[in-house]
């Protein structure tokens, strides 16, 4: 009786104390809104000033680190059984994958953040030639293989525990399994709060930004008042209502529908916007972009700015950092989920499908969505930039405006957003009832419970009404589970070579 008495404790330890402190973060958001913004801000600034160093060259060593393990002894090394087969099609694990980890981002911040470059990243002349091909070198430094090494280490971590292992998806887990000393069952434990709150506040900030981008949405198709707390209230509603059915379904036949569904619809838009606009441009744009981008990665990869104006250090911090703490943010997220999904991949496969293949669609559609603003800016008919400054969520919209069958374009990158966003929140939901429950098939009551709290968490992300605090609170997370993370990796490491000591005899 007292064994299991203290399994329950266990196992309720992550729902106990993070589900009410979610909760706390969500009032003292909608009580005060501004404290918390300014609370987060000066959180965030302080770690960055004294840290930014550590955390550029740890995410840039998890890129190292993928590309060896891919490459070396390892990449041979399959997530499961020997021979065992994966659960889900090639096609469907890239989707789900993809939605689950950048969708709504992308949408986003599209056309957005190539033209905010474009107008003041340093190092160019703002609105030069040469700016407009640094803004999307910049662009896809941000959202490319860094980002995509974060979750994909992570996710390694737990699938090779889980399914090599035999153990569970707990971010704890690999610590409990292959690290030794009276610390790390506190570590553990703790690792597991760290994520489940890293993972509610990094989702519902995409919450708050997509209903932000609709609500413009709204306002360019029929002329809204795009300021309405109302309207946006209302929005949210219905995307909790939206939510609410894939809930209740197993995760093949929610998440897999809506992800192919996403990803159709992602394809088809890009491709419209290729093909209505200056094709030749743009497809000379994606040729020089990845040529750019590859070739400078390296240099930006070290790129600190120690001897810059203190304009130029708040722009990288504002920017390449905030980017890195945001997807630290969301990594316990995306990597459970991409792990939950990844049985019976090798490791060479795993970090293809995962850091390779998104980066190359991401490079592909700030090349289309972005070249065509910056194509706008320098030989169409302007104003992108005065657009994109008044306002970062109305930007996709209406460079839409400036194509044939406007309506229906913004109708149906409206109607993409809000599944992105359907589809991102169900996916943590998932994620939040596996790691508060320790059930790798969680309950729907578990599920619907994060749902609302998530939904909660965007209103008050909501009333702040200001992007940069958005981003701001959605990095909290971010701050502890990197040193995590940094265990979760030196386990794996640890376990990989003792498996393979085991397995040569």
């Amino acid at each position: 009786m007292l064994t299991r008495l203290r399994t329950w404790v266990t196992r309720s330890i992550a729902l106990v104390v993070s589900l009410p402190l979610c909760v706390g973060f969500a009032v003292w958001g909608i009580g005060d809104p501004a404290g918390l913004a300014d609370w987060a801000g000066r959180l965030t600034g302080t770690v960055f000033g004294a840290l930014d160093w550590l955390y550029m060259l740890w995410v840039t060593g998890l890129l190292v680190l993928a590309a060896w393990l891919a490459l070396g002894r390892h990449g041979r090394v399959r997530l499961g059984r020997d021979g065992e087969r994966p659960e889900f099609s090639t096609p469907s694990w890239l989707s789900m994958l993809f939605a689950a980890g950048m969708g709504v981002g992308l949408l986003f911040w599209g056309v957005a953040e190539p033209v905010l470059h474009f107008d003041g990243a340093p190092g160019v002349e703002p609105g030069s030639r040469q700016a407009a091909r640094h803004a999307l070198t910049v662009t896809l430094f941000h959202w490319g293989f860094h980002a995509w090494a974060i979750y994909g280490l992570t996710a390694l971590t737990l699938a090779y525990f889980a399914f090599k292992r035999g153990g569970s998806f707990m971010p704890g887990a690999a610590l409990r399994a292959e690290l030794s000393g009276r610390w790390v069952p506190a570590v553990a434990g703790l690792s597991n709060i760290v994520a489940v709150v890293a993972i509610a506040l990094g989702v519902a900030g995409s919450i708050a930004m997509g209903v932000f981008q609709l609500q413009r949405g709204l306002f360019v198709l029929l002329e809204t008042d795009p300021n309405s707390l109302a309207m946006s209230g209302a929005i949210l509603l219905a995307l909790v209502a939206a939510y609410a059915l894939p809930l209740v379904t197993p995760l093949d036949a929610g998440v897999k529908w809506l992800s192919n569904v996403n990803m159709a619809v992602a394809v088809v838009l890009v491709l419209v916007l290729l093909l209505a606009g200056p094709t030749a441009f743009l497809m000379r744009g994606f040729v020089t972009a990845t040529g750019d981008y590859l070739t400078g990665v390296v240099g930006l990869s070290f790129q600190l700015f120690t001897f810059e104006s203190r304009e130029v250090a708040s722009w990288f911090q504002g920017w390449t950092l905030t980017y890195f703490f945001w997807w630290i943010a969301w990594a316990p997220f995306v990597g459970v989920f991409i792990a939950r999904i990844s049985r019976g991949r090798t490791i060479r496969e795993f970090v293809a499908g995962v850091i390779l293949v998104p980066t190359i669609f991401s490079v592909f559609w700030f090349a289309v969505l972005g070249g065509y603003a910056l194509y706008e800016e320098l030989y169409g008919l302007g104003g992108v930039v005065a657009m994109v400054r008044h306002d970062v969520s109305i930007a996709l919209f209406t460079l839409l405006e400036r194509l044939p069958y406007a309506g229906v374009l913004n109708a149906t990158a409206m109607a993409l957003g809000f599944v992105f966003l359907v589809t991102s929140v169900v996916s943590a939901a998932f994620v939040l009832g596996m790691l508060s429950g320790h059930d790798a098939n969680p309950g729907k009551r578990s599920k619907l419970a994060w749902g609302l709290t998530l939904g909660v968490l965007g209103a008050a992300m909501i009333v702040a009404g200001d992007i940069q605090a958005v981003r701001a609170l959605s990095v909290l997370g971010a701050v502890p589970f990197a040193a995590i993370m940094v265990l979760q990796v030196v386990a794996l490491l640890r376990a990989l070579a003792a498996d393979r000591r085991l397995e040569e005899g």
